[in-house]
């Protein structure tokens, strides 16, 4: 495995893990009524890498599957992310 390829696997690794990890605090801040984690960052957060902990996160705390645009975009952000890293190996 090239250098590069152990780094993206790495940089994945960590995000989704943070990901993952916000998601449990909001989740947590939420039923505390304490200061909240902008859905701009959890959704970010997922743009950058961290679309499969943004997703297991809302599935195993039960958060924001409500909210459309976390219910519907957290998974096409999954499914593209899915697509690109298929597309990128395959290269």
């Amino acid at each position: 495995m090239a250098g590069l390829e152990k780094l993206l696997i790495i940089y994945l690794i960590a995000v989704n893990v943070v990901t993952f990890i916000m998601y449990g605090i909001d989740k947590w801040k939420a039923t505390r009524k304490k200061w909240r984690i902008p859905e701009a960052t959890l959704l970010g957060f997922a743009v950058i890498g961290g679309g499969v902990g943004a997703w297991l996160g809302m599935k195993l705390w039960r958060h924001k599957t409500l909210h459309k645009k976390f219910k519907y975009g957290v998974p096409i952000i999954l499914i593209v992310q899915i697509a690109l890293i298929v597309w990128i190996t395959r290269m």
